[in-house]
């Protein structure tokens, strides 16, 4: 494949999933982490990086809003929700020491 094409390709897929969890935002970072092992935080953390290593300025906060589709805060007050007892021990038996 072209490499144009797949970087164009792997820029769709990327926003495509950005779009999906816009639209699931009852999906919490704690379900996405127990099942699938990252979440948005995760995403925003691998966006400053590729940032960083283009050499484009950001700061976390930032690529945070771009993978939240708003301030974190915001996001935050509006749609996170306490985790469970039970979420958070699975969370912390599969998190590495």
């Amino acid at each position: 494949m072209d490499p144009v094409k797949q970087q164009a390709i792997e820029a769709a897929t990327f926003r495509r999933l950005l779009a999906h969890l816009d639209e699931h935002k009852d999906v919490q970072n704690i379900d996405l982490m127990n099942l699938a092992g990252f979440c948005r935080n995760c995403l925003s953390k691998w966006y400053l990086a590729a940032c960083e290593d283009a050499g484009e300025p950001m700061d976390y906060e930032a690529a945070r809003e771009r993978v939240y589709g708003m301030p974190y805060a915001q996001w935050k007050e509006r749609f996170q929700r306490e985790a469970s007892a039970e979420k958070l021990a699975a969370f912390t038996s599969k998190r590495p020491d």
